[in-house]
């Protein structure tokens, strides 16, 4: 869930670069680059409550290895360095917080 979470907002932060450089290029252009809609500013927010909620539900080691791989952008290996951890170590914290956070995060059966 946060690997496609991630993968859509740099999806949408580059079809915005895209759009902010048709529109610097054509300035007359009708196409409008605005604020977002507050739809989609509520399911972002509510979105991020969740996963700010599931991430406290981890045990810290899985915590901080998940918050160094996506908010801070590092490798497994750069976050073996900083730590002072094996890479096996990591990879196994990655592995696990990331099935605990499906489990967490994954909607009831009835809500599909």
């Amino acid at each position: 869930m946060v690997t496609i979470a991630r993968s859509r907002s740099i999806d949408r932060l580059r079809s915005r670069g895209a759009a902010a450089q048709l529109f610097a290029a054509d300035p007359s252009s009708s196409m409008s680059v605005g604020a977002p809609a507050p739809l989609e500013v509520a399911e972002r927010r509510q979105n991020s409550e969740r996963v700010a909620a599931a991430l406290k539900e981890l045990p810290p080691e899985q915590r901080r290895v998940l918050e160094l791989a996506y908010f801070e952008g590092l490798s497994q290996s750069e976050i073996a360095t900083r730590l002072g951890d094996p890479l096996g170590t990591v990879k196994t914290r990655v592995r696990l917080g990331m099935e605990k956070l499906a489990g967490l995060l994954a909607e009831p059966e009835g809500a599909r």
